[in-house]
């Protein structure tokens, strides 16, 4: 067997060393919570632009749903959602970013599969949006099936889920494809612009922000394909329980405000609620913030800074903004979709 530096171990044996060593830093790293108060704000890792989930507007003021939730954890910590510093960071990129402790978190269109969380050392925080991989394609080729796609060339985007969807997807058919792949997704989409491919492939929700960027956006359909279960939600490191508490309970809380009617209009009058639940939840009675290291009212500064969960949807993606996405999975579990949080109790 072949030697290297790692003490005369053979290869295999060294990469999981060294693995192991990228994981131990980021135990060793301590508290991230105390760390982000020294530091006075949230290092938060977000997309390097896409419209709706996260991108600078006119005035370079970052603007999303993802953006939202790193609001979100900063205004729990500092009851100010501006402390935050968002660092874009591509598909192949975002991983060792969090891994090696530029930021502290991951809040970007990125799927859970079990290989990234119990292969890399992360551990994501819940699912913020259910999605599926779909296709982009000219009107012109007439298609209305992805069954119709044998023999395209596709675009896509390198070190996502994206490429294995597509492989496992045309292979399962008996089908072939020339998947032609890019760096970036703002690459990929040109590329298919440029009719570089007869098709570009990506997440259902980035498909709709990126016929938007084509020359011609009507010349272009979604199909109805769905090929894969693609569920997002913010990533942290593993080895800090109270951080990744932390973070998972800022989305639950999120969810749990719209279901109880909370929002950022009437905080102030549903604190005078007599719903017990409510009352915990935006820290009127009990003290639910202690176990995450927090001050009672924690949820209620997520709900004042940036809303509930619909609310967020619903400004970023929905009816309220140039996507209108329908929430579809995406709604609450009393009204058809799969959103559902466990109670602060």
């Amino acid at each position: 067997m072949k030697r290297n530096c790692f003490g005369g171990l053979p290869r295999p044996l060294a990469l999981g060393f060294a693995f192991g060593l990228v994981l131990f830093g980021a135990a060793a790293r301590g508290d991230t919570l105390d760390d982000v108060r020294r530091r006075g704000f949230l290092a938060c890792g977000v997309n390097t632009g896409l419209a709706g989930f996260g991108l600078p507007d006119d005035r370079g003021t970052w603007r999303g749903f993802d953006i939202d939730y790193c609001r979100a954890v900063a205004a729990t910590i500092f009851d100010d959602p501006d402390k935050v510093k968002f660092i874009p960071l591509s598909g192949k990129d975002r991983f060792t970013a969090l891994q090696s402790g530029e930021v502290d978190m991951l809040s970007r269109n990125t799927t859970w599969t079990q290989s990234r969380e119990a292969g890399q050392g992360l551990l994501f925080a819940g699912i913020n949006y259910f999605d599926g991989q779909g296709f982009l394609v000219r009107k012109s080729l007439g298609l209305d099936s992805a069954l119709k796609l044998n023999g395209a060339s596709i675009c896509a985007q390198q070190g996502t889920t994206t490429e294995l969807n597509l492989a496992d997807y045309f292979r399962a058919h008996g089908l072939k494809a020339e998947t032609v792949v890019f760096s970036t997704s703002d690459e990929a989409i040109k590329a298919y612009d440029s009719g570089r491919c007869d098709a570009y492939t990506t997440d259902g929700s980035a498909l709709y922000p990126q016929r938007l960027k084509l020359t011609q956006p009507d010349d272009h359909i979604v199909l109805a394909d769905t090929i894969s279960k693609e569920p997002f939600g913010p990533v942290v490191r593993q080895g800090d329980d109270r951080w990744f508490n932390l973070v998972k309970w800022t989305h639950f809380a999120l969810l749990d405000a719209e279901e109880l009617g909370a929002n950022s209009q009437n905080l102030a009058a549903m604190r005078q609620s007599d719903n017990p639940e409510i009352r915990r939840l935006l820290g009127v009675e009990g003290d639910y913030g202690a176990g995450l290291g927090l001050t009672p009212d924690w949820a209620a500064r997520i709900v004042k800074a940036v809303g509930n969960y619909g609310e967020i949807f619903e400004r970023n993606l929905g009816a309220g903004s140039p996507l209108k996405i329908p929430r579809g999975r995406n709604a609450l579990w009393r009204e058809g979709g799969l959103q559902y949080a466990p109670p602060v109790r």
